[in-house]
């Protein structure tokens, strides 16, 4: 079945359809990471996108239970280069169109990536629609009616509703740190990487009060990654207002970006985000490069930062800031993902780190 991505500035880029019958709008944005696909489906900052990969083969290796990053397909479409029928990995059950085809989420295979890739590094990533079931002009106006990514809230879309404790098979241990997630579009490999690390791990939604979250005793707070301009989030704001003085707190992506507005940092979007596994990350403190998995398209304006924050980790190819640690409080955040999924897994360190600033802080 044919199938086409039309870009608001009225590029078309037609192809075959797979996955889903269905029609998908969104913020179109691409992403270099070579494996990691099912990942890239699951990672709740992917709410309200269209993503680009842009490996040429997609789909090779299958799908399994074991990958998925939280409980269901986030991105809204999928556009590939070429799309792969017949997986060959021995932890495969089923194939990437079975999966989309699964969850409604529509696929256009057969699309010259490296030309929108291209594309949107140049003017920027922009909205589009992704249809096999409208006609180029309709697909037209019903882009036109729809609102701008940067206008809509999509963390309590993927934020859980409920309070929870993540046991990932392992029980509790009583002499392991209380450690609060708050669930803005949070991976499940945080959770997992946390327990692993003998933690008791307790999520909580987005719009839990700093009440709620100081009524649970947590040793330390870990604020998740997630989707969309932190720009519309005032009341997770005020809620980390209420308990980010008074314990260790650790912000991963979004939740990095909160505590910068915390502490008089503005957020501007970025012409195309970052997105793949492959972006170099200096730590100033130790001279260090990282190379980092990454997905978010704002970023902090460093020269706005005051109240004690001080940057110490940035982005080797365009300077913006990486990671902030504050001079006097048990804070610290990156803008990158230390809990890879995909890799790489050089920062996964970064958890220690933090649960030794917890432990201090315990004692």
């Amino acid at each position: 079945m044919k199938s086409f991505l039309l870009l608001e500035d009225n590029s078309l880029f037609e192809g075959e359809a797979f996955g889903g019958p269905a029609t998908a709008y969104g913020e179109v944005v691409f992403n270099t990471s070579m494996t990691g696909y099912q990942e890239m489906l699951t990672d709740p900052s992917y709410a309200g996108q269209i993503v680009v990969p842009t490996y040429p083969i997609i789909g090779n290796y299958g799908i399994n239970d074991g990958d998925i990053e939280s409980r269901r397909i986030q991105v809204r479409g999928f556009v590939v280069r070429e799309h792969c029928e017949m997986p060959s990995h021995w932890q495969s059950q089923k194939t990437l169109t079975q999966y989309l085809a699964g969850n409604s989420i529509p696929g256009l295979s057969g699309v010259d990536t490296r030309s929108l890739t291209r594309k949107l590094r140049r003017a920027g990533v922009m909205m589009g629609v992704l249809t096999s079931e409208m006609l180029v002009e309709e697909a037209r106006d019903y882009l036109k009616a729809q609102p701008s990514y940067g206008n809509v809230d999509f963390v309590p879309q993927v934020s859980v509703l409920e309070t929870y404790q993540w046991d990932n098979g392992r029980p509790a241990d009583n002499e392991g740190p209380h450690i609060v997630v708050v669930d803005l579009g949070v991976k499940y490999n945080i959770l997992r990487l946390l327990k692993a690390a003998g933690c008791n791990v307790t999520v909580v939604p987005c719009h839990a009060s700093a009440d709620d979250i100081l009524k649970l005793r947590p040793d330390g707070v870990v604020i998740s990654p997630g989707p969309g301009d932190p720009a519309l989030l005032d009341y997770t704001l005020k809620s980390i207002e209420g308990y980010v003085y008074s314990m260790p707190v650790m912000g991963i992506c979004l939740g990095h970006q909160l505590i910068g507005r915390v502490f008089g940092g503005k957020t501007f979007k970025l012409k195309f985000g970052h997105r793949g596994a492959n972006h170099p990350v200096k730590d100033l403190d130790k001279g260090t490069v990282y190379i980092t998995s990454q997905n978010h398209g704002y970023a902090v304006d460093a020269d706005s930062i005051k109240e004690g924050l001080i940057v110490n980790r940035i982005n080797i190819n365009d300077n913006t800031v990486e990671g902030f640690r504050h001079r006097d409080l048990p804070i610290f955040t990156i803008q990158y993902h230390s809990e890879a999924s995909p890799g790489p897994r050089d920062n996964e360190y970064l958890f220690a780190e933090f649960l030794s600033m917890v432990k201090k802080a315990k004692r």
